[in-house]
């Protein structure tokens, strides 16, 4: 039986459909994802922003096990530096040349004449062969090509030294049986494999990637989600029905694809899946040991905060201690690294003590004491919860109201006795200003984060 090899191109589909910026973590769990379900290949989307791509695209690179990771290059021979320093930590790895063999793509798109096309492919091919000895030729709009022409183009990429060549429908008004004798055309063109990439705007996919795999067809790419790709599920149905028939089989883990596809997505921040929806530029930031006290200074400005010179370096200082342990940082580390780093005030406001109450049957009583000087404060309040009853006493401690603008807790250690991080953000006349607490109590380390916050509004204030 033939092993047909499959291609997981959901971080493509997902960053060409969409038009929103995943999130580091969705891209890595993705990716992971299509890793354990068996695909051979794992297509990454093209680099678009380098300094952040790569190190994304480098940390997949590192975590994936088994399947082969795939960069586009760009279409230019300077891009093939880039896309070969994303995955060349990866155990197995291929740069993808994707070129359009359509005339209206080339001519109107590209504005190049066959002939020209012809020579790009080829330079293409053997610049990313000097520094990958895997590369594949994606033969993009392939079924509005002149047929004569994708043949040529075909075979001058296997003579430039492609090692995979894929037929590409992204017009997706193909029938069956024109994709599969397409594929058996470019089949007897070539020697290397031949895969197919389809679309199933007209919900012929399946149909369409069974026609090829029974025209020679070695490998057909699929998504786990994306608009008008082929799913991974329903391939997978497909190959699982009639797979005896056409004596052809995957690797993919036909018990285990549509339980995991489901849980995959449901992790998933589905606010990037939404084409409308503006991307949070808080998404956009990820600082590494190459980041600048200006990019900090701006990944600041982007969370709300006004950081002076001094809190910036201070800041870009905690900064390189931490990329010296991980990759990078995001939103939610920076706000940690200014609520410990920046403006570390004097105490005006200290902790004494607090008790509070909490049950299923009774709002929550909180009673804190606040030491300010020589003057002891204590307040009592109750609230819906044991920290909103907390915050509330403290507010009536020092006779004033702040505005909460974001609060935040984390685990920091593992285990029972684990310890517990809290950031508290507070507003004051429109400046923002972040706390942080630590404590083995989550409202003890809540209470100190907002503290924390308060005595840097009251030192800067006054």
């Amino acid at each position: 039986m033939k092993r047909i090899i499959t291609t997981d191109i959901t971080l493509k589909e997902l960053s060409k459909n969409r038009g929103v910026a995943l999130l580091f973590r969705e891209k890595t769990a993705i990716a992971a994802y299509a890793d354990s379900l068996g695909a051979d290949a794992i297509e990454l989307a093209p680099v678009k922003n380098l300094r952040e791509d790569t190190i994304i695209y480098k940390t997949i690179a590192k975590n994936t096990a088994n399947a082969t990771l795939v960069i586009p290059v760009g279409a230019d021979v300077a891009d093939v530096a880039n896309a070969w320093e994303c995955v060349k930590d990866a155990k197995n790895a291929r740069l993808q040349i994707e070129i359009p063999v359509s005339t209206v793509q080339m001519e109107y798109t590209y504005h190049v004449k066959a002939e020209k096309m012809l020579e790009k492919i080829c330079t293409l091919i053997k610049a990313a062969k000097e520094v990958c000895e895997d590369v594949e030729f994606a033969a993009l709009d392939a079924t509005r090509a002149d047929e004569d022409f994708l043949i040529t183009a075909a075979k001058e990429a296997e003579a430039c030294g492609a090692s995979v060549i894929s037929i590409c429908d992204d017009a997706g008004a193909s029938l069956p049986s024109a994709i599969g004798a397409l594929t058996a055309k470019v089949k007897a063109a070539v020697k290397v494999p031949v895969y197919v990439q389809l679309s199933d705007k007209i919900n012929m996919a399946v149909a369409c990637a069974v026609a090829a795999i029974e025209n020679g067809a070695d490998g057909v790419k699929c998504a786990m989600a994306g608009k008008d790709a082929l799913l991974a599920g329903e391939f997978s149905d497909a190959m699982t029905a009639c797979g005896t028939q056409i004596d052809a089989e995957t690797g993919i883990n036909h018990t285990k694809i549509h339980a995991s596809i489901d849980d995959m997505l449901s992790k998933l921040n589905h606010e990037a899946y939404e084409a409308d929806e503006i991307v949070s530029e808080k998404k956009k930031i990820l600082l590494d040991s190459d980041s600048t006290i200006a990019q900090v200074a701006n990944a600041a400005a982007v969370l709300g905060y006004d950081l002076s010179d001094s809190d910036c370096g201070n800041v870009h200082k905690a900064l390189m201690q931490v990329c010296e342990k991980k990759d990078a940082v995001g939103a939610k580390e920076l706000e940690a690294l200014i609520a410990s780093s920046a403006m570390q005030a004097p105490s005006t406001y200290h902790l004494e003590s607090y008790t509070t109450s909490s049950s299923n049957v009774s709002s929550s009583m909180s009673q804190i004491t606040l030491k300010a000087g020589g003057e002891i404060l204590c307040g009592v309040s109750i609230g819906d919860g044991p920290i909103d009853s907390a915050f509330r006493a403290i507010e009536q401690c020092i006779g004033h109201h702040y505005e909460l603008d974001d609060f935040q807790v984390q685990s920091v250690t593992e285990g029972k006795e684990a310890l517990g991080s809290a950031l508290v953000r507070l507003r004051s006349n429109g400046k923002l200003y972040a706390g942080n607490g630590t404590s083995a109590d989550i409202v003890a380390a809540s209470i100190r984060a907002y503290i924390n916050a308060l005595n840097k509004i009251v030192f800067e204030e006054e």
